[in-house]
This record gives C-alpha cells, structure tokens and sequence, in this order.
C-alpha cells in the first residue's frame, strides 16, 4: 500500500485477513447492537406511555371489575402493569369465591399472581439487556486483538527491509488501529444504552412493585 493512500477504506482494504475477519465481526456486532438499543428503547417508552395510561386508569375511580374486563379483553396490549392488575385481581376473585379462606391467604395468593407475572414482565423488559453488556465489554478486545495481530505483521515486514522509517511502519500501524476503533465504535454506544436501558427497567421494577403493594391493600379494604 501507498504511505500516503491512509484513507479508512483503503486500510481495510489492505488489512491482513485475520484483522479483516475481525474487523467484519465487530461490524456485525455493532450492527446487531444498533438494531436492540433501537428496539429497547422503542419498547421501554411503549411500556412507560402504558404504564401512566393505566395508573391513570385505575386511579380515576373506575370500577376494578370493569377495569378487569377492559384488560381481559386486550391482555396483550394492555402493558405490563395491566396485566401484573389482570392476573392479581383473577387470582383474588377466584379465592373470594372458595369458602372457608382467611382473607389473608385470598391476599397472599393475589400477591403471588401479582408477583409472578411481574417477574415474567421485568424478565421480557430485560431481554436482550445482557447483550448489549457483553457487546461493551468484548468489543474493545476483541479490537485489540485485531490491532495486535497486524501490528506483529507490520513489524515481521520489516525484517525484510534494511532501513526502516515511520513510511515503512505506519501503513501497517494505522490498517492496524482501525480495528480497535471499530471495536470502540460497537462498544461505546452498547455501555452507554445499556446503562440507561437497566436504570429505565429499574426505575418501572419500583413503580410495578409499588402499584403491586397498594393494590393489595384496596384488596384487603374490601375483604374487610
């Protein structure tokens, strides 16, 4: 390769084929990193816009049978804590109806419901979460071994030339450098998504689990 032919493309042209094999791995990676930070977050604001919708919902004084029936009848799109509300309030209607139950054993079982679906919604929230981790944390190695692969080769080059100078070396550096900057390209915007993407599904963990406790205790009132 020209010394002064150092475009980007050039130097992935000209890369040996193992740093091409990484650098095609990494972009692969990135690309499929992209494709979730875009769905997770398209996906988290759907369930935050769902989630207000409903507590304003249920908090506006309707009647929880109605509301019952309501999301009965669009369980899937409903959201989550509609449907954490559908499977605590089945379960308490059921248990209601069964004689010889002391009101707290009918609580304890709608809490249960309640609790098993909230683990399966908080568990859907967070799929595909551990991906974009491991994207963050490989990545820039992944890079890196790119970049010490092809800067071995430039130097094993050189054995063959009787004067080296910075123009024999730095083509060889630089197709070199470009995988670790690709392995930082997938990496970056990966950590950065997933950090906001797990306190976003913490922050609706407090609010299910919150709904989840007064919930209960409007159940409990009308046991009483």
């Amino acid at each position: 390769m020209n010394s002064q032919d150092l475009s980007i493309l050039s130097l992935i042209a000209e890369a040996s084929l193992v740093v091409k094999f990484v650098m095609a791995m990494l972009a692969g990676v990135s690309f499929m990193s992209w494709y979730w930070i875009f769905r997770k977050g398209l996906t988290l604001r759907a369930v935050r816009a769902e989630t207000g919708n409903f507590e304003q919902m249920f908090w506006s004084g309707i009647d929880l049978v109605q509301l019952y029936r309501n999301v009965s009848q669009d369980r899937d799109n409903a959201g989550p804590l509609a449907r954490i509300f559908e499977s605590g309030f089945r379960e308490f209607s059921k248990l209601h109806g069964q004689k010889g139950l002391e009101p707290a054993d009918i609580i304890n079982g709608a809490r249960r419901a309640m609790r098993a679906t909230y683990q399966r919604e908080i568990d859907d929230l967070e799929a595909h979460l551990a991906f974009l981790a491991s994207v963050g944390s490989v990545s820039p190695y992944v890079g890196l071994f790119g970049t010490v692969w092809g800067i071995m080769n430039s130097f094993r080059g050189l054995a063959n030339v009787g004067s080296a100078t910075l123009a024999h070396v730095a083509p060889g550096i630089a197709e070199a450098l470009v995988a670790t900057a690709i392995g930082l390209f997938a990496a970056i915007p990966a950590v950065v998504a997933y950090n906001r993407y797990i306190h976003e599904v913490d922050r609706l963990s407090i609010r299910f689990e919150s709904f989840m406790e007064e919930f209960s205790n409007i159940l409990q009132r009308q046991l009483r």
